[in-house]
């Protein structure tokens, strides 16, 4: 969790109060970093900071960084610690009005800031706005947008609960909000801006701006996003500590809502693993759910061979599976 706020001039000799600030976690980019930064730079929005936070780079981050002139960059520095401790310290030390998070693999179109700050501007009563996101890195199939759906409905605790379909870089967030929340949990590896969004939206209205202006990049370097399993049981665990907090979320969703939305989404993405043939995460995931005696009677066929040896529940896969070729189910 980050640290009460500094007054705003603190951490810098400039005299001026941006009014967004950038924070971007680095650990290792170098390769890529560039890239990134130049998307801040390019933003039609002008009046805003950059702050990279080097995670303890063992690579020439640094140096690509400092290759950069532009006085709106402050590039700190600080040992391996994550990128939760890397995003709270930026937090703490940001001068501007609104925070936008961009990590050091991942873009912006050039109208991305201006148009959320100006979905917030014209609604002030609003904490957070976000936007429409897309892939690259994937091959054609991936470059297809998506644009999450509108939460300000009567349904909204549900929808924020089940998940908050932007990635990290798709919203631009009030400080005072992010201050309020406490910033970001260093327990988790993922998800941590999901409880993040989750702790925001929850007292606060959010805006969508239906336009896909965020760019996720897929490349072969490791990302924490490419462990389902941890990424499963890091959303359920995020949803279950909001819930704690929440009574009275608690009491207006009810306890067999409250089981579909968290075990029936931590069930959703075993199904994926299974289905996608990650049967390693599937039976991780499975076990979990069935600990917690959740599922019907079709969902536990496909879960109980998972207390198997996994050699065991390969085999016994392969014996469902032979007959299939005339349809149906093959768990």
């Amino acid at each position: 969790m980050i640290e009460p706020a500094l007054p705003p001039s603190a951490g810098s000799e400039r005299s001026e109060t941006p009014v967004i600030s950038v924070i971007m976690p680095n650990f290792n980019d170098a390769w890529l970093i560039s890239r990134s930064i130049d998307s801040v730079l390019l933003q039609t929005f002008r009046d805003l900071e950059l702050i990279v936070v080097d995670d303890g780079s063992s690579d020439d981050s640094l140096a690509v960084v400092r290759k950069f002139e532009d006085k709106r960059i402050r590039l700190l520095q600080q040992d391996h610690g994550g990128v939760c401790a890397a995003r709270n310290r930026g937090i703490k030390l940001s001068r501007g009005s609104y925070i936008a998070f961009l990590d050091s693999d991942d873009t912006w179109e050039c109208e991305c800031l201006e148009r959320l700050h100006e979905a917030l501007s014209n609604a002030p009563d609003a904490a957070l706005a976000y936007c429409g996101w897309r892939h690259t890195g994937l091959g054609a199939e991936g470059e297809t947008g998506f644009i999450p759906p509108n939460y300000e409905t009567p349904e909204k605790l549900e929808l924020l609960l089940r998940d908050s379909r932007w990635p990290i870089h798709a919203a631009l967030t009030k400080r005072s909000a992010i201050l309020s929340a406490g910033g970001f949990n260093p327990r988790y590896q993922t998800s941590e801006d999901f409880l993040l969004w989750l702790k925001i939206a929850g007292d606060h209205r959010i805006v969508r701006v239906p336009e896909v202006l965020a760019i996720y990049h897929h490349h072969h370097g490791s990302r924490a996003t490419s462990n389902r399993l941890r990424m499963a049981v890091n959303h359920l665990e995020a949803q279950q500590e909001y819930l704690q907090h929440r009574p009275d979320a608690q009491r207006k969703l009810g306890p067999a809502k409250i089981r579909a939305l968290t075990l029936g989404e931590l069930l959703r993405r075993g199904n994926a693993c299974y289905w996608r043939g990650d049967l390693e995460d599937a039976r991780a995931i499975f076990r979990r759910v069935m600990k917690s005696g959740y599922g019907d009677a079709s969902d536990w066929k496909r879960m109980l061979p998972a207390l198997l040896p996994a050699g065991l529940h390969k085999r016994v896969l392969r014996r469902r599976q032979a007959p299939s070729s005339a349809g149906g189910d093959p768990a």
